[in-house]
């Protein structure tokens, strides 16, 4: 793994563990084992650059993932509920769900920074299509998927919240219980 990848790789960890605010450059450079120098030298805008890397690394690896999952299920629903299921087993073995939630990251720094909101807008589109392209797939029509797929993902991104913040499993549990029922009824 070349150095720029394997600081993006810790960098996420730390981001994700701790927020964006709660990681100093220093920790960085502690954990990554590099000179002030050698960080500038892969990121020349510091911080924020390297945060929109680590994004940019983390929807790759989530909607890989995602299309991954949804390639091997049928349908919208089962498809969604083995993800659910991927992450529980995550939540319930390591106390925490890393690499699905962009949220901390927007609450913290994106109303602050026009470059981070964007960055974490586009991953949310991205899963948003792939929703979508699945409800499509089950014969939902694109304005209806298109609804859907916002519903799903904003109830999804709510749950893994409400799971880190409860220290409990159970609201995504909820989530791939209801969803069949509200599929059904549209």
């Amino acid at each position: 793994m070349d150095s720029k990848s394997l600081i993006i790789n810790i960098s996420t960890a730390l981001f994700q563990k701790k927020g964006y605010l709660g990681v100093g450059l220093n920790e960085i450079l502690k954990a990554c084992n590099l000179s002030k120098g050698s960080l500038y030298h892969h990121f020349p805008n510091g911080k924020e650059e390297l945060l929109i890397a680590c994004l940019h690394s983390l929807n790759e690896a989530i909607t890989t993932d995602m299309e991954e999952i949804f390639q091997h299920y049928p349908s919208t629903v089962t498809a969604t509920q083995a993800m659910i299921k991927k992450l529980i087993e995550q939540f319930e073995r390591d106390g925490m769900i890393t690499g699905y939630t962009f949220s901390s990251i927007v609450s913290e720094i994106g109303s602050l920074s026009e470059p981070v909101r964007y960055a974490c807008a586009l991953s949310f589109t991205k899963i948003e299509g792939i929703f979508s392209n699945k409800l499509v797939t089950d014969g939902f029509s694109e304005e209806t998927a298109r609804s859907i797929a916002l519903m799903m993902t904003a109830a999804i991104e709510g749950s893994i919240m409400l799971c880190l913040t409860q220290q409990t499993s159970e609201p995504l549990k909820i989530v791939s219980q209801v969803l069949p029922n509200l599929l059904r009824v549209l």
